[in-house]
């Protein structure tokens, strides 16, 4: 089952670096990030402060976009020239297929993260760096990225339309990372707490500030999972 799992992965991960999509994410996603954490705005030059809360901000919001544009060919695209069916009668399961996709995703958003290190080697040579809330703040990126690759993988499941599955991903996206946060901002007792335990950004910004909460790790976790089950149901009725 590894194998199979990591042969459809290094296939995905291959099939981005051989279209422009992986170049486009890592360029796009560098330029964005860099701009807003050392030129413009409130960057780390006016805050005076050493430390990458601005880069981990405008990660959180680039991503939320870039992730749909990464996963919604993954199925859809199967879907759509009719290679799913063929995959799963090769002793593919769904399982296999959708967190093959999941994992070449995530090396993906890692490989583009991993060139964001040397903000963090820049920024220590300019104060005294707090390691652990920068350490924790990548740890609540990748987290983050798993929860909306999963959501974007069944997004992409249920359609073979790739446009679909974007704004579909999107949309979903925008209920966690937005809605969520604003109505638990309105809403009080059990209604906004159960609203505020459920966005996204309030999880993500606890992690970044370098607080890691076993609560934080099973949302994102849970996320995931559900995202790739409902994920494996949809494909599994391709067959």
């Amino acid at each position: 089952m590894k194998n199979t799992i990591s042969i459809i992965a290094w296939r995905e991960l291959n099939s981005f670096f051989d279209s422009l999509m992986a170049y486009i994410l890592i360029i796009a996603f560098l330029g964005f990030s860099g701009f807003f954490t050392w030129i413009y705005g409130a960057d780390v030059f006016i805050r005076k402060e050493a430390d990458l809360a601005v880069f981990f901000s405008i990660a959180k919001w680039t991503l939320f976009f870039f992730i749909p544009a990464i996963t919604m060919r993954m199925i859809a695209e199967e879907k759509k020239t009719g290679t799913i069916e063929i995959l799963l009668t090769k002793a593919v399961t769904p399982r296999q297929l959708v967190i093959g996709k999941y994992m070449a995703c995530m090396l993906l958003i890692l490989i583009t993260l991993a060139f964001t290190i040397p903000y963090y080697f820049s920024i220590s040579k300019l104060g005294n760096i707090d390691h652990g809330a920068t350490i924790s703040g990548y740890l609540g990126l990748l987290l983050m990225s798993s929860a909306y690759v999963a959501i974007g993988l069944f997004a992409s499941s249920i359609t073979n339309n790739q446009i679909v599955a974007f704004l579909l991903s999107l949309l979903i996206g925008i209920v966690f990372h937005f809605i969520l946060d604003v109505l638990s901002s309105g809403s009080r007792g059990f209604i906004g707490s159960l609203l505020n335990d459920l966005s996204v950004s309030k999880h993500f910004d606890s992690i970044s500030r370098g607080v890691l909460d076993t609560k934080d790790v099973l949302f994102f976790g849970s996320l995931t999972l559900l995202g790739l089950f409902l994920s494996e149901i949809f494909v599994s009725k391709s067959k």
